[in-house]
């Protein structure tokens, strides 16, 4: 039996529970980012973000003292030490001598070493271990062990990367990027889109086609005889090549056809009736397009705009091909991936990083979400 709105309700569940899907699989990732920027290195390599929710159990190891340090207790030599470091504290559970089996033995258990040393782990941490004559070698033996790890937050890793220099001037460039490189495709688009939907001219089905087919080029075959371009452009008006009109000019390059493909589906789904009767009226087609056409096409324009700003704002391919890499020209996903260092050494501070560029995306996405499907959607099906 069919709903009121004539689809079966076995569809509809599937569609709301595959929506729920997918923003659960959108949101997990995110909220992993969010927790792991708040963890140290030693957490983030141990163990999972979920664990950093509540106290858990990992696996540690520690080196035990040389055996220089062993010292005469009566007729044997001792070495004795904590597994914990210096200001930490906890409880052992288990511990062991090897990799394959740190679970080996109950805390207080003797456990005998490949030196015939005699090793004993208490639940405070403290350990001993016991030779019957004075050790040899250059390292201590190695002790696994497993304990409850309450979860730890810090803000070091933000301290590192908004404390960086050029951070917060890398912000402003990237905001100087994105926004110009949104307006611009937009008001170039709409009036594009207008003329395609709107206006008969010859050879309007085939630039339609054009557009379509330019949506699947890969901008990476463009970028070097782009970039050549420029040259000789800016060579024969004597300016760099590289710098914000260049880059701006480069995002509504690539970001047109799409732009273009949108509007006009949205304005081709208008209501006839009304343009013929703004017609009818004397109403020319620019004060059509500025008076009834553009504000009707507000949710379309909001919906690029948040792929548009989502691109250009994430983008480090083009901004290094078409802008400069000085310090008040460089974006901000360049510059934090810098302070990662040159062989990505500083890698704790990547979720950090991840998470501070997505926050101002995430505040457009959420501001002007409603308008996304409005805009994807509209023109798809005609009203009767």
């Amino acid at each position: 039996m069919e709903g009121s709105a004539g689809k079966s309700p076995a569809l509809i569940w599937v569609v709301n529970l595959s929506a729920i899907l997918l923003v659960v699989l959108w949101t997990i990732p995110t909220f992993g980012i969010f927790v792991s920027s708040f963890r140290d290195r030693d957490a983030i390599s141990t163990s999972g973000w979920w664990t950093a929710l509540s106290a858990s159990e990992q696996s540690l190891v520690a080196r035990a003292g040389a055996p220089d340090d062993a010292v005469p207790v009566g007729s044997e030599w001792v070495i004795s030490g904590s597994v914990f470091d210096e200001g930490m504290s906890g409880e052992v559970t288990a511990f062991g001598s090897r990799a394959q089996d740190p679970t080996s033995n109950e805390p207080g258990e003797p456990l005998v070493l490949r030196d015939d040393g005699v090793l004993q782990v208490a639940e405070d941490g403290t350990y001993t271990i016991t030779y019957a004559e004075q050790p040899e070698g250059r390292r201590g033996a190695r002790i696994f062990y497993t304990t409850e790890v309450a979860p730890e937050i810090t803000l070091d890793n933000y301290r590192t990367v908004l404390g960086s220099e050029g951070v917060a001037q890398s912000f402003l460039n990237s905001l100087t990027v994105s926004i110009p490189a949104t307006i611009i495709p937009i008001l170039i688009a709409a009036f594009a889109a207008y003329a395609l939907a709107w206006m008969e001219f010859p050879g309007r089905v085939m630039l339609v086609a054009l557009i379509v087919g330019l949506l699947v080029v890969p901008l990476q075959l463009s970028l070097i005889p782009l970039l050549k371009f420029y040259g000789v452009v800016g060579e024969a008006f004597g300016v760099s090549a590289k710098g914000y009109v260049g880059i701006w000019l480069a995002h509504t390059g690539f970001g047109l056809p799409l732009a273009v493909y949108l509007l006009r589906n949205y304005m081709a789904g208008l209501p006839r009736e009304v343009i013929e009767s703004a017609r009818v009226d004397g109403a020319t087609d620019f004060g059509i397009f500025m008076r009834i056409v553009l504000p009707l096409s507000f949710p379309a324009l909001a919906s690029f705009a948040i792929f548009q700003f989502l691109w250009t704002w994430n983008d480090l391919l083009i901004a290094k091909v078409f802008l400069g890499q000085s310090d008040n020209q460089m974006v901000l996903t360049g510059r934090l991936v810098e302070l990662l260092g040159s062989r990505g050494g500083d890698w704790e501070i990547l979720t950090t990083s991840a998470f501070i560029t997505i926050i101002v995306p995430l505040i457009v996405f959420f501001s002007m979400q409603k308008y996304l499907v409005r805009g994807l959607l509209a023109g798809s099906v005609k009203g009767g």
